[in-house]
């Protein structure tokens, strides 16, 4: 079972964006999704699933770190 992880858009490459996260920053997939910089999405397998708040961002986060 794959897990999604939320992380902030940081850049964006045409189809490749770089993510924060709070621990490392990753390359993923926008997965045709209409993102922007400073977007916070969901990353499941290298591919940005769903776009989120920072409250569901930052509740997902919390809940990895318990």
């Amino acid at each position: 079972m794959c897990l999604a992880i939320p992380g902030i858009v940081k850049e964006i490459q045409g189809e490749k964006l770089v993510i924060e996260y709070p621990t490392e920053t990753r390359q993923a997939l926008a997965g045709g999704m209409p993102l922007k910089v400073g977007d916070y999405v969901m990353i499941q397998m290298g591919i940005a699933i769903k776009i989120v708040t920072k409250k569901e961002a930052e509740v997902s986060w919390k809940a990895w770190r318990s």
